[in-house]
């Protein structure tokens, strides 16, 4: 089990060994978030206090990655970065170079170790090299896969209707 709150203090002496202009008011505890199903942090802003999020499946994450997820948070504290828009990357971007960190907008489950509990209701196919995108909601992706590309620029495809309620193999795997 990890010390969120130890290893907040680490990262951010990390970001301000950076330069990087974190606020110097961000709440000293770290939550835990039990619901949390499909993200891995969140940076709430609650007056002029900012709470760090964390999920419960990060709590048998290894130190490493909760301490990328807690820099990815964190850089949201800075002045015009509460999205993932060109400053918050240039300084995930330096966090990255400086501490070795793989700081992106979204993180997979395989990349920082926890186990996917999230369930497959949906799947897409692109039509041009078969990668499949599992989804759990029934997001714009989802209703008009129309309107979207794969990476490769291939079509996408919805799998008819929704995926059967898991019957057993590992989570996030549906049974078809």
């Amino acid at each position: 089990m990890n010390d969120f709150d130890a290893l907040l203090v680490r990262v951010v002496r990390q970001a301000e060994a950076l330069h990087i202009p974190i606020s110097p008011r961000i709440d000293p505890h770290v939550r835990i978030n039990r619901r949390a199903v499909t993200r891995f942090g969140c940076c709430v802003k609650e007056g002029e206090r900012y709470i760090i999020e964390l999920s419960e499946r990060m709590l048998a994450a290894e130190e490493r990655a909760c301490m990328q997820t807690l820099a990815h948070e964190i850089l949201h504290t800075c002045r015009g970065c509460r999205n993932h828009g060109e400053r918050w990357k240039s300084y995930a971007a330096r966090m990255n170079a400086g501490y070795g960190y793989a700081i992106s907008r979204t993180q997979t489950c395989q990349s920082l170790g926890v186990p996917d509990i999230k369930p497959v209701r949906y799947v897409l196919v692109c039509r041009a090299c078969g990668q499949e995108f599992r989804r759990a909601r029934a997001s714009q992706l989802v209703k008009h896969p129309e309107r979207y590309r794969c990476k490769c620029g291939g079509r996408l495809d919805r799998v008819e209707g929704e995926c059967p309620k898991r019957r057993g193999g590992p989570p996030g795997t549906p049974d078809w």
